[in-house]
């Protein structure tokens, strides 16, 4: 749990917040925040942490990392300053992604660098095409058709796959 207490200090004090500031951002108790503060070995309803995080403005899988690992993340929409235009401009194709969509689309280069504005939405269309096929797998997986996709599979991926 200390990791947790570490990481939710540290993001109190990225975002300037007091704990009073917090406890009114987050609607979550004081004395759960203080003991989560103290690592007193509290863990936390989802719903609290959920709270905690709303009130931090940080996806919830923040609270659990370490910073080091976050760095990618800032780097990466660092360098991809137009997929911000690209999600303004079509906000329909981004339904149902979570942040590790949105970090895989902020992860892509194109030619030369960072992604154009049409590298982007190509970007956006690949990963739409994917989470598209890969739903349609897990559906037909629970069927009477779930041997064929596999061996399917098998078969593709024995083509692709380099063997050493």
């Amino acid at each position: 749990m200390s990791n947790f207490s570490d990481n939710l200090r540290r993001l109190m004090a990225r975002g300037g917040l007091t704990l009073d500031a917090l406890v009114e951002a987050s609607g979550v108790d004081a004395r759960t925040v203080k003991a989560i503060l103290a690592d007193r070995g509290v863990r936390p309803h989802a719903r609290t942490l959920h709270k905690l995080a709303a009130g931090l403005g940080v996806p919830v899988d923040e609270l659990f990392q370490t910073p080091s690992l976050l760095a990618y993340r800032s780097f990466d929409r660092q360098t991809n300053p137009l997929v911000d235009e690209v999600v303004a401009e079509m906000p329909s194709a981004f339904d149902g992604w979570g942040a590790a969509d949105f970090d895989e689309l902020y992860s892509h280069f194109g030619t030369g660098g960072a992604l154009t504005h049409d590298g982007a939405r190509q970007v956006v269309e690949s990963i739409n095409r994917k989470r598209d096929l890969l739903a349609k797998a897990a559906l037909v997986l629970e069927t009477d058709q779930a041997d064929v996709l596999a061996g399917v599979i098998e078969v593709l991926y024995g083509k692709v796959v380099v063997h050493r």
